[in-house]
């Protein structure tokens, strides 16, 4: 064999791809895993027992089926992720469930009952700019009503949002659902002769920034600008001062009562029809929510809510924690906004040429459960598997057969499968696994039909503080006849749950 100059080179050594999250995404664990699909279970509940159906689309849509309602458009792909198939066409992840539920309804709407109402759960995906909690890959959790035009539709949602946020913890007093309608808006802009879409959207986002830079900074911005906190300019709308009053007059309607909003609305708007109409249905979403008893207690009108999304026509609505939770400073603050939705009576009739009314609302799952672990304090605490420890190598089949036992009693329980020499490693991996006991049986056990059983988290606890009197008062460690290890599994699992 002949060997050229190329042969005597070694091949480069492969680099090793780097261990690490893609930049705006995360990983998330057994914990957060089980508390999210716990959450979205007692939100399911909710939903059905309001007479919506579960929907699971696609996580992939056609470009030109998801539109272009995304406000960092300056990314690429205007904010999706995108890519071309072999045919030339554009597939995307889709950004919401909105969007989806739009398409399916258009190609579905001769089979399905009208009006259509829908939740949907499940992973979104936008191709943002991330940053400190802002990540790419996040969950939604909607509900929607296609077909229905009457406000009785919206009302229903706010009232089935309210009764959510209940079922998973958040009390009412400590939280509240916040109403306006957008036909009150735009009423409030044709006064003021704003005609231009671009023009309204730049006042729509000024509105927006409301509850960060106050009456005074929304005054600056709808003007020439203002200075933001860093000392940046930020370019303004260029309204006047006339037209700028109206604005601010419509944003500080809200009264002590929703009769005294409404009224305050009325003097806002004048004589535009547009804005009498978005009105008079607010009126009528506080008269079906009253009669709901869903008091002010858990439902106001706000005429501060708007909603960044161009496709709402009518009400939007967003719910806001009210209890106080504690920064990294130890300083005081208001969780805020979780949910958001609202009427987009256009949005179907991109596919089907025709107006088909729809209103609906999404719950950010990552800052509600977020927020249930600050209400609590600190982290939920899931109690992880039963341990059977492996005392002797050669009787495998007996342990397994113990865990085989406990399965079928609807203990959550598993072996361990690593080197049993060491049983101080058995008893450490039970610790990571957040084990509330461990099983052990060795032959001096087996021989007396009998098992010990480990109170890990009585172990932990005594090992704290505990004297010597309360050790023997309370062992964390006893004996039990082998007949009665379920039993008594059943009792300390039960005792911990309380």
């Amino acid at each position: 064999m002949i060997w050229g100059p190329f042969q005597m080179v070694k091949d480069k050594k492969q680099s090793r791809p780097k261990a690490e999250t893609p930049k705006g995404f995360r990983d998330y664990f057994d914990q957060e895993v089980s508390e999210r699909n716990e959450m979205l279970q007692q939100v399911a509940r909710v939903y059905h027992h309001h007479g919506f159906d579960a929907l699971e689309t696609s996580a992939v849509e056609n470009v030109d089926a998801l539109g272009k309602f995304l406000p960092d458009v300056d990314r690429p792909n205007d904010g999706v992720f995108a890519w071309q198939e072999d045919d030339n066409s554009w597939l995307a992840l889709r950004y919401d469930l909105t969007a989806p539920l739009a398409r399916v309804y258009a190609q579905y709407r001769n089979e399905l009952p009208n009006p259509y109402r829908r939740y949907s759960m499940g992973p979104v995906w936008r191709n943002e700019k991330p940053g400190p909690g802002r990540f790419r890959q996040f969950y939604q959790c909607d509900a929607d009503t296609v077909g229905a035009s009457n406000v009785s539709a919206d009302a229903e949602v706010c009232a089935m949002l309210a009764d959510a946020l209940e079922e998973v913890g958040i009390p009412s007093g400590d939280y509240i659902v916040r109403i306006n309608n957008r036909k009150i808006l735009n009423g409030v802009l044709e006064m003021i002769g704003l005609e231009n879409q671009a023009e309204r959207l730049a006042v729509l986002r000024v509105i927006d920034k409301f509850d960060k830079v106050g009456v005074q900074g929304v005054e600056e911005l709808l003007g020439s600008g203002r200075l933001d906190a860093s000392g940046a300019y930020i370019d303004g709308v260029g309204l006047s001062k006339d037209q700028a009053a109206p604005v601010v007059a419509f944003l500080t309607a809200k009264g002590d009562t929703n009769e005294k909003t409404l009224l305050n609305l009325r003097d806002v708007v004048g004589n535009s029809s547009t804005g009498l109409e978005g009105i008079s249905e607010l009126d009528m979403m506080a008269e079906f929510l009253t009669v709901g008893d869903y008091t002010s207690k858990r439902v106001q009108l706000d005429p501060s809510v708007v909603r960044g999304l161009e496709y709402y026509t009518g009400p939007v609505f967003e719910a806001e924690l009210t209890f106080e939770i504690y920064d990294k400073k130890g300083r005081k603050r208001q969780f805020g906004s979780v949910a958001g939705g609202g009427r987009y009576d256009d949005l179907v009739k991109r596919f089907t040429g025709q107006t088909i009314p729809a209103t609906g609302v999404s719950i950010g799952v990552d800052r509600l459960m977020a927020a249930l672990r600050d209400k609590a304090g600190s982290q939920i605490d899931t109690i992880g598997p039963v341990v059977v420890t492996v005392m002797d190598r050669e009787r495998l089949n007996d342990y397994i057969s113990i865990v085989s036992e406990l399965r079928s009693a609807g203990i959550r329980a598993e072996m361990y499968f690593g080197n049993p020499k060491n049983f101080g490693n058995q008893l450490k991996y039970a610790d990571k696994r957040r084990s509330p006991l461990a099983i052990i049986e060795g032959s001096e056990e087996r021989d007396k039909c009998s098992i010990q059983i480990k109170d890990l988290i009585l172990g932990t606890q005594l090992a704290k503080s505990a004297t010597l009197e309360e050790w023997k008062e309370r062992p964390s460690q006893f004996t039990v006849p082998r007949n009665e290890m379920v039993s008594t599994v059943q009792e300390m699992l039960k005792a911990l749950k309380k």
